[in-house]
């Protein structure tokens, strides 16, 4: 870690105030997902064999390889967007919210991807339906939140 603490309050305020502009976290889509009204589209860019694994019930496929021939004929440009890759070891999502950002979309990014969607024991979809796999103790201990 760095010795240097120059960086002013209002530095790091501001910072933190950028990205929660543009980040979520999946307890947070998951919560708006459930609402049955979440304002926005979440939309998956991994590849197709990652999508048959399993996705978050009502995403979008929409590959970031094909996003940006895609977006203009499967996303309305009203509708804000969130995005999701595999997990924090992939910038798939990141990518994608700067395609989709370049192209006018108003967008965010869903943090931890579906690796933690998953993790957190929140619903699947696969070719065989809907499931929740175990929750996984140390992203989300069982049956108690983290209260953020």
């Amino acid at each position: 870690m760095t010795t240097d603490w120059s960086t002013t309050p209002a530095d790091a305020a501001a910072h933190f105030a950028r990205r929660l502009a543009v980040e979520t976290d999946v307890s947070d889509v998951h919560a708006a997902l459930e609402s049955g009204d979440p304002g926005f589209v979440l939309v998956d860019t991994r590849s197709a064999g990652s999508w048959a694994q399993g996705s978050v019930p009502g995403a979008l496929h929409l590959p970031g390889r094909e996003l940006a021939a895609r977006a203009a004929s499967e996303l309305d440009p009203e509708v804000p967007v969130v995005t999701y890759c595999w997990g924090p070891g992939c910038n798939g999502a990141t990518r994608a919210a700067l395609t989709l950002s370049q192209l006018g979309y108003r967008v965010r990014e869903m943090i931890g991807g579906f690796e933690y969607w998953a993790r957190e024991g929140l619903p699947v979809q696969t070719a065989a339906g809907v499931s929740r796999p175990d929750v996984d103790p140390l992203t989300a201990p069982a049956g108690i939140s983290c209260g953020c």
